[in-house]
């Protein structure tokens, strides 16, 4: 199984120009609203959790030929293949989102914010470098920040880690940091602008500098 993602695209050059949509403009096809609404009543059944959904969405192999709610619709009958729940015996869902619940669940969101269990291992305005290797798992470390170094100017707490809870072997809480980075750091001395780039990384990606 390929763990890769395609929807790493940041810092890459042959995707052609980005067109800009009519602000506003939220569908573009009646059955793109099912899609949005089957996709959020099964993440609430509590088969999956949503880093499985975002790693399903992203490691789609045709994932750069497919349009935004495609995209959905794939991992969605991914999820559902692979969890069983369309077969014949397969027992029912934990939970079910019934429509007088569907406000209150949106309105209150998903928290992923932990209590801390040890002290942060960075604080403000350390030197890091991201970890250069690709991990044997999907992972929401961009690969144009792998092996970079820059300074950490937020700390945000303890937070579900992604990587772990994408592939089901539990939150495992880790600190969240905000890792600025130079420009040229990323792209190299050819770029015009003069601008600072922002990564929000847990802690297990970096290492100090």
């Amino acid at each position: 199984m390929s763990y890769r993602s395609n929807a790493d695209l940041g810092g890459s050059q042959e995707h052609g120009a980005i067109i800009q949509e009519p602000e506003g403009e939220l569908f573009h096809a009646p059955w793109e609203p099912r899609v949005l609404a089957l996709t959020l009543a099964m993440t609430a059944t509590g088969l999956w959790n949503l880093d499985m959904n975002r790693a399903a969405r992203e490691t789609l192999v045709n994932y750069r030929e497919l349009s935004y709610y495609e995209i959905w619709l794939a991992a969605l009958e991914k999820l559902l293949t692979d969890c069983g729940v369309l077969q014949e015996s397969a027992t029912p869902p934990p939970r079910v989102l019934r429509a007088e619940l569907v406000a209150a669940m949106l309105a209150r969101g998903t928290p992923f914010e932990r209590a801390p269990a040890r002290a942060a291992r960075f604080a403000l305005g350390d030197r890091v470098r991201m970890r250069a290797d690709q991990p044997a798992h999907h992972t929401r470390l961009p690969g144009y920040a792998r092996g970079k170094i820059g300074a950490v100017t937020r700390v945000h707490g303890v937070h579900v880690f992604a990587d772990t809870n994408a592939s089901g072997q539990g939150e495992c809480p880790q600190w969240l940091y905000t890792i600025a980075f130079d420009e040229h750091e990323l792209w190299g001395d050819d770029s015009a602008q003069r601008s600072t780039i922002s990564v929000d990384a847990w802690e297990p990606y970096l290492e100090p500098a």
